[in-house]
């Protein structure tokens, strides 16, 4: 633990996964990172001044916790990159009087019914919607749209909540899934049809520049799968998708960060899902860093604090990167296949010891000198979940680098391909995935 009397420069980092610390040492930054009991990996202590816990979600728990620690040496920032820190966090950052985003541009881009008003205002992707509150005003809206369309929470994250229906027994259903689920308002918008792609960008000083275009391959139940930088689709529209990004970050007013800000490429051009000041999730700023050489997680310490400037223009790519979750067959681990074989042809394979659950997606900073690299979250006797939502991708992932996308690509699928997980339901006997 660091003296008191430190000159180190000091902030404090609420929530997120281990690649968003990783640069402290080497910037010289004392961190005090802010996390949940079990949420982050043990080998954190060895990068942070010290990990306090507390509720990242409740601003009053982390003013708790981090109002004594700035009293006693101040922070000169606290900074997150986590969705149900974001807000709290930016409440954090009033109360201590220090620099950073507002509350009101957080919460803008957090809420999706504050985020349309904000497009609407700045004149760009238009999209119709509603605040629904009942299955009666859901079934409503869906017979004023006269097609498909999605509801989901205000403020939901990972993809869990979201229902695309077209019919009153399918918004009758969606709305007491939501209430179930504790809703008790949603958003309800026309259904996009279209690939999805986003962009990647990094803000300082109110100046917003967009690095990248990401792709991303969604399952049956809209959670994002496979990730592509560069994206392998939508480049002509390039222009069009940061100008979007750039009008959104300006109207909210956001000052610094990272931002994640997600589209539907339809056939009238992109439409706007999203939002986030953050970085993207499912290893976003790992696959970036491989395709551009940009470290986010990096950038999301140093610029801030003016240690290192913000690009005055994006680069080039200098090749691909590719993340590939795997899915196997829901069950109890029996076994694997084609560890061995991987491990013969020069992939890096890790695997989560016996007996633990790695948070989030580990393993990036471990793999990050890998050309092609594989992390297994679970061992055998570990329960594979069915997927329904971001976080149920608890299996593990393979990560590429690739000359560019479609190699990148492939070098994941052929992993896939010779990885095999063997899973057997609880009574049924094996199966294979």
């Amino acid at each position: 633990m660091t003296s008191p009397t430190s000159t180190r420069r000091r902030i404090a980092v609420v929530g997120g996964h281990s690649h968003s610390v990783m640069s402290a040492k080497d910037l010289d930054l004392d961190v005090v990172l802010v996390h949940m009991p079990g949420m982050y990996e043990e080998m954190l202590q060895d990068h942070c001044e010290r990990i306090v816990h507390a509720d990242l979600s409740d601003a009053g728990a982390l003013l708790d916790v981090l109002r004594p620690l700035h009293e006693e040496r101040p922070f000169e920032r606290v900074l997150t990159t986590s969705e149900a820190g974001a807000v709290p966090t930016a409440v954090v950052v009033e109360e201590l009087g220090l620099p950073g985003n507002s509350v009101a541009a957080v919460r803008a881009l957090y809420d999706k019914v504050l985020t349309r008003e904000a497009l609407a205002r700045a004149g760009v992707s238009p999209v119709r919607y509603q605040v629904v509150e009942s299955a009666e005003s859901l079934t409503a809206f869906l017979e004023t749209i006269g097609g498909r369309i999605v509801v989901k929470p205000v403020d939901g994250t990972a993809s869990a909540d979201v229902h695309i229906l077209d019919d009153k027994e399918a918004a009758t259903a969606a709305w007491d899934a939501l209430s179930a689920a504790g809703y008790p308002r949603a958003l309800a918008e026309e259904f996009l049809d279209g690939p999805v792609i986003s962009v990647e960008a990094f803000s300082f000083g109110g100046r917003h520049l967009p690095v990248a275009l990401m792709t991303s391959v969604l399952d049956e139940y809209l959670v994002e799968m496979e990730h592509s930088i560069p994206g392998a689709y939508g480049a002509e529209w390039t222009g069009e998708l940061h100008a979007q990004t750039v009008a959104l970050l300006n109207e909210v007013g956001l000052q610094e960060g990272p931002t994640h800000t997600e589209f539907i490429l339809t056939p009238d051009g992109p439409r706007m899902l999203e939002s986030h000041s953050r970085m993207g999730g499912g290893g976003t700023p790992s696959i970036l860093r491989r395709a551009y050489g940009l470290d986010f997680s990096r950038m999301f310490l140093s610029v801030p604090l003016s240690i290192e400037e913000l690009p005055e223009h994006a680069p080039q790519a200098v090749g691909a990167g590719h993340i590939r979750f795997f899915a196997p067959e829901p069950g109890v681990i029996t076994g694997f296949d084609g560890i061995e074989r991987l491990t013969e042809s020069g992939i890096e394979v890790r695997q989560a010891p016996v007996g633990t659950k790695l948070p989030g997606v580990p393993g990036l900073v471990e793999l990050s000198g890998a050309d092609t690299g594989v992390l297994l979250q679970m061992n055998v006797g570990d329960t594979v979940p069915a997927i329904r939502a971001g976080w149920d991708r608890a299996m593990g992932y393979v990560i590429a680098t690739g000359k560019d996308t479609p190699d990148a690509a492939r070098r994941c699928a052929e992993v896939d391909e010779i990885l095999r997980f063997h899973t057997a339901p609880a009574a049924d006997g094996a199966r294979d995935a």
